[in-house]
């Protein structure tokens, strides 16, 4: 699912490579990255216009992740983002946008095993796993 039409996936390549590059010793590479994602955050409030959309909604929680791993005790975090990103860029898989659709302002169905299991596991879609998951059985 290689999305290189959208400005969306260009974000998210950019993310995965300097994330890696912080990886492989670089450390502005973790500083760029948190102010490309901050920028993220900003270019998709004003194009959904709300901060509670929810494409604006995994670009805080992405932001605050890597803020979280600024902290030298986290550093070991950037880990997670680095490989996130790497699969939303190769694969079209979001682990974080799937989680964020479970909080209770997102689903319109109660949670469960059952909702739990088909968002985890729910082929990658275009758009938003939010329109994406398959219907209950």
């Amino acid at each position: 699912m290689l999305l290189y039409r959208e400005v969306s996936w260009w974000y998210w390549v950019a993310t995965a490579v300097l994330l890696l590059a912080g990886l492989a010793g670089w450390h502005g590479g973790f500083h760029a990255a948190i102010a490309l994602s901050a920028l993220q955050v900003l270019h998709f409030r004003l194009r959904e216009g709300r901060l509670a959309a929810f494409p604006v909604q995994v670009r805080l929680a992405f932001t605050g992740l890597l803020l979280l791993a600024a902290w030298p005790p986290l550093g070991w975090l950037y880990w997670v983002p680095a490989l996130g990103t790497t699969a939303q860029v190769l694969f079209g898989y979001c682990l974080l946008a799937r989680g964020l659709s479970l909080l209770p302002w997102n689903r319109r169905e109660p949670l469960s095993w059952r909702l739990l299991w088909r968002t985890l596991t729910a082929p990658p879609v275009r758009g938003s796993i939010l329109q994406g998951l398959p219907a209950t059985p």
